[in-house]
């Protein structure tokens, strides 16, 4: 495959926000180093991350200007030094740097096989939203059939993998959206759905459940904390935080002494990767038996242009979207 020396990418240029992402035509083409790929770029998914680097929030974030973007999925035009077990042509999802671009580098131990048949839109989320949802819902929060689970943002990326999977395990499933949201997260297997921003989410969750609250709460949003906490089933209860879309919140060992007895975990899909590759591996051995159950199937991503890049990830923070986004270079 013929490689160019520049590319169309999207940087961002300060840490003021998505407003400025600018469009450049001509970004050198990223070379990999030992153990990095180098994709061609189909599809580049959006997540919550893209907009709090956009604003210096993310830890351990880039800082402006940078290359934005961290999901691609796309084909292999190049190896480094050391890769085994991809060639070039083989079709990849992963995460890495610059995603938003035409060209990307990503290590090559955090790329996963485009599943056959599907395109590069259809694959997004599947090591980030997918693995994520399952990581909180299996091996973290251990679920059980005949449980309940108080999915947030369930009209989401990660929530709506987290809704369909929870119903395949056997919990009865309540999600928290917008009251515009409620049927989408009802269509996928939500037993009742609450509007987060006019309900009394933790008293609902205890009118529904008879008193004992959530068995499982996967938590995400930062404003529906300590919402979650009360929400959860006391001593045995399990608490999966992998987001703060709507920032930070605290709980102090007195809360977990006497206000909420509950197991409060934390989650990075990166870093459990990273830290845990057996367990990673493991969730992508699960999603493959969920795809051949017909419970991970192809996504169906609202799709942006490149040069859109900016409104994808302003709609995202305003909370005008549904599901997966992506942006198509």
């Amino acid at each position: 495959m013929s490689i160019p020396s520049t590319m169309r990418a999207l940087q961002q240029t300060t840490l003021h926000g998505p407003a400025d992402l600018q469009l450049l035509d001509s970004a050198p083409v990223p070379a990999p180093g030992p153990g990095e790929v180098l994709v061609r770029v189909e599809a580049a998914g959006v997540n919550f991350a893209d907009v709090m680097q956009t604003r210096g929030t993310y830890h351990g974030g880039p800082r402006a200007p940078y290359l934005a973007g961290f999901e691609a999925a796309g084909e292999v035009a190049a190896l480094g030094a050391g890769v085994t077990g991809l060639t070039a042509g083989d079709r990849v999802i992963g995460i890495g740097h610059g995603a938003f671009a035409e060209y990307m580098v990503m290590p090559a131990a955090k790329a996963a096989p485009v599943p056959d048949g599907w395109t590069g839109e259809q694959a997004l989320g599947l090591v980030l939203n997918w693995a994520t949802a399952l990581a909180a819902l299996k091996p973290l929060g251990r679920i059980a059939a005949g449980e309940t689970v108080l999915v947030h943002a369930a009209a989401g990326g990660v929530g709506q993998a987290a809704v369909r999977m929870a119903k395949h395990y056997g919990a009865t499933v309540i999600g928290t959206a917008s009251h515009a949201k409620h049927g989408t997260v009802r269509a996928l297997g939500a037993d009742h759905v609450l509007d987060y921003r006019t309900a009394d989410v933790a008293a609902e969750v205890l009118r529904l459940t008879g008193g004992r609250g959530a068995d499982l709460v996967l938590e995400s949003a930062g404003t529906s904390f300590t919402p979650s906490l009360a929400a959860a089933r006391r001593v045995t209860g399990r608490v999966v935080v992998y987001g703060l879309a709507g920032g930070e919140s605290a709980v102090t060992n007195w809360d977990l002494v006497f206000r909420h007895q509950i197991h409060l975990i934390g989650l990075h899909i990166a870093v459990l990767a990273e830290s845990e590759p057996e367990i990673f591996a493991g969730l992508m051995t699960e999603l493959s038996t969920l795809k051949d159950a017909g419970v991970f199937t192809p996504g169906q991503p609202t799709v942006y242009s490149l040069a859109e890049g900016a409104r994808a990830l302003a709609d995202l923070e305003a909370g005008h979207t549904t599901g997966k986004l992506a942006i198509r270079p």
